[in-house]
């Protein structure tokens, strides 16, 4: 590091939002890039610590304090090599990731807990602790840093590999995992087909994921130049509806299952018929489709402008809901969680350097609405078979064991309600049954050590193998996925292992 001790008067300063009486009249992203100059001091607060706990926590091992202190340096190249050596698309984590690094930066560190907790940043600030605690390093910032200016710089540039193996592996999905293991393979030298049953690539990044958050267009970015690094991308094809399962394991050396974890979990209480009541992600991927200029027809159209909108979950995607309410006009937005409000910063229960469950408070929750914690939902209650509100009740836990508070009932008024309550496991009509692939107890695909399911020659990784999970971890899914395909392949490979 340049200057070892600049974490000593530079203080965390994260990126600005755009102001809410603006943003939320349209679905343009709600971050703003800062200049240059701003990432590179950031960077410099990167404290040269003997033991980098951030590299430790983030599933791809990004080289954390390397590329910082060449970002301040103002050696982008060489921080761009070093970034795409673990990630292979940092312009989606730099903007979706929630960074475990940065809960696991040892300027974080706090062993003594002797005041009041400072709330900050979204309670990223620690309790200070005799001067030697300050906030984390914005490691996601910086690392948005580096590819945008790699990006504006000219330096990102296709490069197909200059000898095919001769093997042909086809790529199920193109969400972060698919993509991330295409790559990959790609880059050994295997000719790789992805199929995307949506009418474009992207999988959840494109149709799960707001605009506010992820404009599409840095999606189109990146799959334009994997298309002229010579990946096929084949959209608009359902394996195992329109295109015969058998038909992968006739034409493919390896087929590598990232299909998603797309099942939703139901909330299947008394009224749940009535109309008015959507899964979360139905609701996002049509709003997306919108945006995208696809037009919805009137009988089919989920939109809150002018409605009562309550969502059900408390989680990011409960978020989404919340921020494209608003952009939608709903008159009112409700979100409520039936866990109890997590803490605003660490406790015992949860020590440095682990990834702590706290409060979070999105850009969208900024935006308004109320947020509820430890309420029940035990009935949907309708009018002319649409819903116009919910009975709740209040609980406590005590444990694991969630106790309703006896006379705590009340109810809420909603004309428009989301489940945003998680997804139980991957589809299994179609492909997996197809293939007759062997599940886990959770309905997951089940896959040994290296990836390989119950079907010789195809493999699972990403949500579909793990479960609903973060995108970092479905980055790392795929790329060391890759490795073990590239292995089977060949006897061996050349590949990270993530």
């Amino acid at each position: 590091m340049k200057d070892v001790k600049a974490f000593l008067r530079i203080k965390r300063q994260k990126s600005e939002y755009r102001p809410v009486c603006e943003r939320v009249k349209d679905f343009g992203e709600v971050a703003v890039l800062p200049p240059e100059e701003h990432s590179q001091e950031q960077a410099s607060r990167c404290m040269d610590c003997g033991t980098p706990f951030c590299h430790w926590a983030c599933p791809v091992g990004n080289y954390i304090p390397e590329w910082n202190d060449l970002s301040f340096r103002g050696h982008w190249e060489r921080a761009l090599e070093l970034l795409h050596a673990c990630n292979n698309f940092p312009e989606f984590t730099g903007r979706l990731c929630p960074a475990l690094c940065e809960y696991s930066c040892v300027l974080g560190l706090n062993p003594v807990r002797d005041r009041t907790p400072e709330v900050s940043d979204g309670c990223l600030r620690q309790p200070i602790s005799n001067g030697v605690n300050d906030d984390p390093v914005t490691v996601r910032e910086n690392e948005l840093a580096i590819i945008e200016h790699a990006f504006k710089a000219g330096l990102i540039k296709p490069n197909p590999p200059k000898v095919r193996s001769g093997k042909k592996v086809a790529v199920m999905g193109s969400g972060p995992s698919g993509l991330a293991c295409a790559d990959q393979l790609n880059h050994a030298g295997h000719s790789v087909v992805v199929f995307e049953r949506d009418d474009k690539p992207g999988g959840i990044l494109r149709y799960g994921i707001p605009d506010f958050k992820l404009d599409k267009a840095i999606i189109d970015r990146r799959i334009d130049i994997l298309k002229k690094e010579e990946i096929d991308f084949k959209t608009g094809v359902d394996v195992g509806v329109g295109y015969p399962s058998a038909k992968l394991l006739q034409e493919f050396d390896a087929v590598a299952l990232a299909c998603g974890s797309r099942v939703p979990r139901d909330l299947k209480i008394e009224g749940r018929e009535l109309s008015g009541i959507y899964f979360a992600m139905d609701y996002l991927i049509q709003n997306n489709k919108r945006v995208a200029g696809v037009t919805i027809p009137k009988d089919k159209e989920i939109i809150a402008k002018g409605r009562r909108v309550l969502v059900i979950g408390g989680g990011d995607t409960g978020a989404d809901c919340v921020g494209t309410a608003h952009r939608q006009g709903a008159s009112c937005v409700v979100q409520i969680e039936v866990l109890p409000k997590p803490p605003e910063c660490r406790d015992n229960s949860c020590p440095w350097p682990r990834y702590p469950l706290l409060l979070k408070t999105s850009s969208s929750h900024e935006e308004g609405g109320e947020r509820h914690w430890s309420i029940l939902t035990k009935k949907f209650i309708g009018d002319a078979d649409r819903v116009k509100k919910l009975e709740c009740a209040r609980v406590k836990f005590k444990g694991k064991e969630m106790i309703e508070i006896p006379g705590s009932k009340f109810e809420i008024e909603a004309d428009l309600v989301i489940l945003a309550v998680g997804f139980v496991h991957p589809e299994h009509k179609g492909l997996v049954s197809d293939l007759k692939l062997e599940l886990d107890q959770c309905g997951n695909v089940k896959t040994n050590a290296d990836y390989a399911t119950s079907q010789k020659g195809v493999f699972s990784c990403g949500d579909m193998h793990r479960g609903q999970s973060l995108i970092v971890w479905a980055i790392s899914e795929g790329r060391a996925s890759a490795h073990a395909i590239d292995t089977y392949l060949m006897g061996k490979s050349n590949l990270p292992i993530i």
